[in-house]
């Protein structure tokens, strides 16, 4: 667990300067295009969602293509999370920028493949490789915000990350539902702005290179003779349940509000969307609060599980457009919590690897979500009770991490970040 390291890495650059400027036009540019290459992924895993069913039309005489067509959105997500991980050991030792340029025009050629391809084995063969390079893409602008910024400033614009990741999925979900009302091919050409991207990444952002050993002090010496496998497990581990928490709404409110009784298409369009908002509320939220990460997790997911509480006992739509947003709210919070923390565990050597682990943790917690969810279903009955089955192992982790912290004391420093936070 977080609280559970006795004296974490962020005492390496938790007091240092951010590495590159925070102000003036190349900062806005470089925060922009880190903050728009972030949401490749997301576009990846939604774009092409409003036109599975025509989809499912056009390869109907395919065997198996009941099954498959909804593969070709599912696997990019499968993909990131089991190559995240190599992706993150080719960023420590090819380079976060080279690596990222090379990986988004790949984004392109892959993402636009069905273009041309007429196979469904070849276009979700083509969706993989979206998500090889989607791993990579997230790994390298993680890993670059790592780099750039450091204490008030990296807790800042990981949290935008967080917000700017939850605004896009509106925004590509409703892009591609109105390219796809002329075909079904006709999203998949949105995946070429990533041609645009590339060459504005190789110019305006700068090489991150690791202070001179000079400059080195004893502790960041001692901190990076190998690699913190046993603190980074713990964030992992924590990452992969919150991954599940986390996209527990997106995937599931509109099947709770059909147990409901609401099919209107707009009132569930709507009500995802204030959750969504809820999402990017709790982001800001974080972004504006003056503390460590560790210390705030067991509060966060108790906010979590008291949403998801929420949820369970509603009997009527309103009440669990409340329990979303509740949940939301903490939701929002919790990721860029859970991606500082990681952060703070790692110096510059181990930070692409270490960023890959933490990526791999979340989307595999993203594939993994409705499976666990679909059988917490089959155990009691309904949904509804799955869903509070999850809120109520999130208020044992929220217990378990708050006993943690009181165990460990003194051993781990629960005020805010140093002054340069304030």
């Amino acid at each position: 667990m977080p609280g559970s390291v006795p004296s974490p890495p962020a005492a390496i650059d938790a007091t240092a300067p951010s590495a590159v400027a925070v102000s003036g036009p190349a900062h806005r540019l470089r925060v922009t295009l880190l903050m728009v290459g972030s949401c490749l992924p997301i576009l990846g895993a939604v774009l092409i969602a409003p036109v599975l069913p025509k989809m499912q039309d056009h390869f109907a005489s395919v065997q198996g293509a009941k099954a498959l067509v909804p593969l070709a959105l599912t696997v990019p997500a499968l993909a990131l999370a089991l190559l995240a991980p190599f992706a993150g050991v080719i960023v420590d030792r090819l380079g976060r920028k080279r690596l990222l340029v090379v990986a988004t025009v790949l984004y392109a050629v892959f993402g636009t493949a069905p273009l041309w391809l007429d196979s469904l084995g070849a276009i979700i063969a083509g969706r993989a490789l979206v998500g090889v390079a989607e791993a990579a893409i997230m790994t390298c602008c993680t890993t670059l915000i790592g780099d750039y910024y450091s204490g008030r400033q990296r807790v800042k614009y990981l949290a935008l990350q967080t917000m700017c990741a939850s605004a896009s999925a509106t925004v590509f979900f409703v892009l591609g539902g109105a390219a796809g009302s002329a075909g079904w091919r006709v999203p998949f050409w949105i995946y070429a702005v990533s041609l645009v991207l590339a060459p504005l990444m190789a110019t305006a952002l700068p090489d991150p290179a690791a202070r001179a050993d000079g400059d080195e002090t004893p502790a960041e010496a001692e901190a990076r003779r190998s690699f913190p496998w046993r603190q980074m497990a713990g964030v992992c581990a924590l990452t992969f349940f919150g991954a599940m928490v986390f996209y527990t709404v997106p995937v599931e409110m509109s099947y709770l509000l059909d147990d409901l009784g609401v099919e209107n298409t707009g009132v569930i369009g709507l009500a995802t969307a204030i959750a969504s908002a809820a999402t990017v509320g709790g982001a800001v939220t974080f972004a504006r609060l003056k503390r460590s990460p560790d210390p705030m997790l067991p509060v966060v997911l108790a906010v979590c599980a008291i949403g998801f509480g929420v949820m369970f006992l509603a009997g009527n739509a309103p009440l669990l457009v409340i329990g979303a947003v509740v949940n939301c709210v903490g939701t929002g919070m919790l990721l860029p919590a859970l991606l500082t923390s990681a952060m703070s565990r790692l110096s510059f050597e181990d930070r692409g690897r270490g960023t890959g682990l933490w990526t791999a943790a979340f989307f595999g917690g993203e594939f993994v979500c409705p499976l666990v969810l679909l059988a917490g279903e089959s155990a009691v009955g309904s949904l509804a009770g799955a869903v509070g089955m999850l809120g109520l192992a999130a208020a044992l982790v929220a217990a378990g991490l708050w006993a943690a912290r009181r165990r460990v004391g003194a051993a781990v420093d629960p005020r805010p970040l140093p002054e340069q936070l304030a």
